[in-house]
């Protein structure tokens, strides 16, 4: 009976200690804290040096767990990917994820090796348990602080941590297998690489075509799509693992497929995978808390500390700058890259690794990346926020705490059902502009439920239900939060939106952020083109109204009946003004 109360002794912690970490995210929230030193707090608060006296060094447990977790993530990245932002960065982010974490490990390596006695491949693994950064915590930040990144800044940053975990693992496992079985010639080894990479990706998409294939053709039952898709993610990584392939290359990519699929449930299956990677992450940091030693952390702390200085301050910077060289970032874009590099779950993982194997020195390993991880969280992380604002390269974003209610529609893929309540400072209300591809369905008033044409027109205080494409449902939040006009255009909000021709100018300012003087408030588009044209409109056409081109979609009976919105380009100017303007955005960006 002993062993059982144990095992309810050890399940009712195990829950506590989630309640806590779930709790403590209101603190992060509250203070801008990453939720990774939070989560990470309270395990060491709960271990055998701590207050909570559980003694716990079971590191093929955490190895498991962290695994598993990693996978979820990675998944859950891909699948909030949309394709057009990983093909317009995919360049540089893979440079940053390849070239960039080898030059971080080599620039790590001989400070680790001085400061700790180690030899080169020692200290080469060491910088490689460390090159790689976790950019969740970057975007929950810039999140809690109301920042939005500069768009194309924002996705290399993305998918450069997407990408750069397999090359991190892949290396430190090298290194891991030289310690062990000794040097293996370089040809051997870019082979295993290029194998495992490509056997993974391989892997990775047709794992990604199959999940979508079955949830859309397998009439699972209510409730379980979810889990079919989670699963399905966690059995594509153990069958790239167990064939000595990429496991975590294999699950972002197939996140990426399923993420950018039409597919039944798919409110429901991102729901539970937020639950899960959450769930997944307290579990992973906890147990990462519970292992670390706070009494052997100060004999370690000073040379911990130098290695963590060369990693923020020399290889990263180095490391991104050498790796973005060939690409159009300005200097301030790569300083901000640079200095976004935080370490997370993957250090923590990949600092455990020499642990379970049992490799000498393996103590360092772990504790020099526990502190390193620390020290990354407590210094950049709570300076992003203000070197984003230095460097200019993010913008105050309101935020947008409109409730949306998700609706999947039985019998088809490509829609759902979205629902608002129509507050008094919407743009909608404001303006009566919606995308063309949103339709209002129904709208509820006084607890009854009418037909657009029965409600005659939308007000304040009703709900509002509309049918949206599932990937562009998300950005309909903007038109029914009550929030003042943008200070200036948004490229992401004008990317897909066409609007119709007897949409009016100041109602365009009210939700793109466009420059029009109070005459011109009133004014129709299809007027403007008119006007401005001075002959019938064609499609193809544009109009320049402040930083925004209004661009002629289609045209009916010489007036313009749609158009759509983008950033206007620069006009034409001699080379020598343009060689003045490229030079002045390497220095100011």
């Amino acid at each position: 009976m002993s062993a059982l109360d144990n095992i309810n002794i050890l399940i009712l912690l195990g829950a506590l200690l989630a309640m806590a970490g779930i709790l403590s995210s209101l603190i992060a929230l509250r203070f801008g804290a990453p939720l990774l030193l939070i989560f990470i707090l309270v395990g060491m608060l709960a271990g055998e040096s701590g207050p909570g006296g559980i003694p716990f060094n079971d590191v093929r447990l955490v190895f498991i767990v962290g695994s598993l977790a990693l996978a979820l993530i990675l998944f859950d990245g891909g699948l909030r990917t949309r394709f057009a932002t990983f093909r317009s960065v995919l360049a540089p982010a893979a440079t940053l994820a390849t070239l960039g974490v080898l030059v971080t490990s080599v620039l790590v390596a001989p400070a680790a090796v001085y400061l700790f006695n180690l030899n080169w491949v020692e200290g080469l693994l060491l910088g490689a348990a460390v090159a790689s950064t976790d950019a969740a915590a970057v975007f929950f930040l810039m999140h809690a602080r109301g920042l939005r990144l500069r768009p194309r800044v924002a996705s290399t940053i993305e998918v450069e941590s997407g990408t750069n975990d397999p090359f991190a693992v892949f290396l430190t496992l090298v290194l891991v297998e030289i310690l062990l079985q000794g040097q293996k010639p370089f040809v051997e080894m870019v082979l295993v690489l290029l194998r495992e990479a490509s056997l993974g990706a391989v892997i990775g998409l047709v794992g990604g075509t199959a999940i979508v294939f079955v949830l859309n053709r397998v009439e699972l039952p209510q409730g379980l799509h979810a889990p079919f898709v989670a699963t399905g993610a966690i059995v594509t990584f153990g069958l790239c693992q167990s064939l000595h392939a990429s496991g975590f290359l294999a699950v972002y990519l197939a996140g990426l497929i399923v993420g950018n699929r039409s597919q039944r449930a798919r409110t429901a299956i991102v729901a539970f995978l937020d639950a899960a990677t959450w769930l997944a992450q307290i579990a992973m940091f906890v147990l990462f808390g519970l292992l670390a030693w706070p009494q052997r952390l100060p004999e370690l702390l000073l040379p911990a500390l130098g290695v963590a200085l060369v990693l923020m301050l020399v290889a990263r910077p180095a490391a991104v700058f050498l790796s973005l060289w060939p690409y159009r970032f300005s200097v301030r874009e790569k300083l901000f890259i640079s200095w976004v590099g935080l370490r997370g779950a993957v250090g923590f993982f990949l600092a455990s690794m020499p642990l379970l194997v049992g490799l000498p020195n393996a103590l360092i390993y772990f504790d020099v990346g526990f502190i390193v991880v620390l020290v990354s969280l407590l210094v950049q992380a709570w300076t992003i926020a203000p070197a984003a604002r230095w460097l200019r390269i993010a913008k105050k974003r309101p935020e947008v705490f409109q409730p949306r209610i998700e609706l999947d529609l039985p019998g088809q893929r490509a829609q759902e059902l979205v629902g608002y309540a129509v507050t008094p400072g919407s743009p909608y209300l404001r303006g009566g502009i919606i995308p063309p591809w949103a339709k209002i369905a129904l709208v509820v008033r006084d607890e009854k439920v009418m037909t657009p044409e029965e409600a005659r027109g939308v007000h304040e205080g009703d709900h509002v239900y509309l049918l949206a494409p599932q990937d562009k449902a998300s950005a309909l939040d903007r038109f029914f939060a009550d929030l003042p006009p943008p200070s200036s255009p948004d490229p992401q909000l004008l990317g897909d939106f066409f609007v119709g021709g007897d949409a009016t100018l100041g109602a365009l300012a009210e939700i793109y952020g466009l420059t029009v003087t109070p005459d011109q408030q009133a004014i129709t588009v299809s007027d403007l083109f008119a006007k401005r044209l001075g002959r019938a409109p064609h499609p193809g056409d544009s109009v320049r109204v402040g930083d925004v081109a209004l661009v002629a979609h289609r045209v009916r009976d010489d007036r313009v009946v749609t158009v759509g919105l983008q950033l206007a380009e620069e006009e034409s100017k001699p080379w020598w003004d343009r060689a003045v303007v490229w030079l002045r955005k390497q220095v100011t960006g």
